[in-house]
């Protein structure tokens, strides 16, 4: 079908005269186009997050969390629930009968207000087992020493700042053998860690840790951990130790049936494919948000032209009398939406896009790997959705511009 330039020319001389009607007629599909572009780049943001936060923890590691869960869906206590089902003994089985397991931390977390001499600082606190450093890959001291088993095994008053936590404190003062208080109860530091950054999506410098022990009496007044890592012996297989764990733990909680498990076992790929799961989903769903937002632009802009249709009738009317065939009238207004809805995708476009690399910047100035990331199949994706609703929202009042007859079209005031 031959297209006559005559016709784009006159439509973008109407558009030129009607710059505001214009700009607010394609707000619809800015706004849609936009979506679909942030969320696209986000999803792809929040997986590379995803990955760099799992790899971050390391692949040799099993993690042990209260609370049974489907075989491919979240544990229950990543779902908000507070559940009690695993405790101390359940890490010492752990590391005495699994073979497959080189090392096992057992934790147990707490937020408080740690405080030396004038100077306080709201953290969290991590109460966990001497092993930790075995377990946790890129966890390093840089000055002083961890506690000892006998100092795990026992409520022993010693404390291992993070690094943020020293700093906060300390600033340039040498904080080792110097008592600090965790809330009311005073713990003498013995070490300080290394920088390590954010971890399983938690600002690993911004914490300080204590004795198991110590957080469960101390602190937190209770006998039951948050949650147990366990590192896999080089050369040991991953599922088979992850099924020797299972094994160990139905003994320790009198389960003969396998649906009745209330903890979950999950090695570090089954993590990450549950949390890509979450996010894809959520993608998804926004996507689906974003497709409404767009529809309601393209029922705004097929509005519009129609209003501009019966704006033109007697225009439409005079060009009909000196020749003017319906593909021209229909051509003339089908080309007039497919501009309007291309501007609104390409501004679309851009916006999403510079939003995009907002989130990215703020996110990394946070302390998280986040990629800035755009797909280009979201661009083709938004430009084809916008040439898709131009055609799909113009046809109806270019083919109602089409048909009125040239008499009635004059005769209208």
């Amino acid at each position: 079908m031959r297209i006559d330039f005559r016709n784009c020319t006159n439509t973008l001389n109407v558009l030129k005269r009607n710059k505001m009607r214009s700009f607010l007629t394609s707000l619809g599909i800015v706004i849609g186009i936009s979506a679909v572009v942030i969320i696209m780049a986000l999803g792809a943001g929040a997986h590379s997050l995803v990955v760099s936060q799992i790899q971050g923890m390391g692949s040799d590691l099993l993690g042990i969390l209260p609370g049974g869960s489907e075989e491919d869906g979240p544990p229950a206590s990543v779902m908000g629930l507070n559940i009690t089902t695993l405790i101390n003994d359940d890490a010492d089985a752990i590391r005495e009968r699994v073979k497959g397991v080189s090392a096992v931390a057992a934790y147990s977390r707490g937020v408080a207000t740690v405080s030396w001499q004038n100077k306080t600082d709201d953290t969290s606190f991590l109460g966990v087992t001497d092993e930790y450093l075995k377990v946790e890959t890129n966890a390093e001291l840089s000055d002083g020493r961890f506690f000892s088993t006998e100092e795990s095994d026992q409520v022993s008053r010693v404390l291992v700042l993070g690094s943020k936590v020293a700093e906060e404190l300390f600033a340039n003062n040498n904080p080792i053998g110097e008592r600090v208080k965790v809330n009311k109860e005073s713990f003498r530091v013995i070490g300080v860690m290394k920088e390590r950054g954010t971890s399983a999506f938690q600002d690993q410098d911004d914490q300080v840790f204590i004795p198991l022990l110590a957080a469960q009496k101390l602190m937190l007044g209770i006998n039951h951990l948050s949650f147990i890592r366990a590192k896999v012996a080089p050369g040991a297989d991953m599922e088979y130790t992850a099924e020797e764990v299972r094994t160990v733990l139905r003994e320790q909680h009198d389960i003969d049936n396998p649906e009745d498990d209330d903890f979950s076992v999950r090695s570090q790929e089954e993590t990450l494919g549950t949390l890509e799961d979450i996010t894809t989903t959520l993608n998804y769903f926004l996507a689906m948000v974003a497709g409404i937002s767009l529809l309601v632009g393209g029922i705004g802009i097929m509005n519009i032209m129609l209003v501009a249709v019966s704006e033109s009738t007697r225009e439409i009317g005079l060009r009909k009398a000196v020749g003017a065939t319906k593909r021209d009238i229909s051509l003339h207004y089908l080309i007039q939406t497919i501009i309007l809805t291309l501007f609104g995708g390409i501004v679309g476009i851009i916006f999403g896009v510079l939003v995009a690399l907002l989130v990215s910047i703020v996110a990394n100035a946070l302390g998280y790997d986040w990629a800035f990331v755009i797909l280009p199949s979201s661009i083709l994706l938004a430009v084809g959705f916008t040439i898709v609703v131009g055609l799909v929202f113009g046809w109806y009042p270019a083919k109602k511009a089409a048909e009125l007859s040239p008499i009635e079209a004059l005769r209208y005031e």
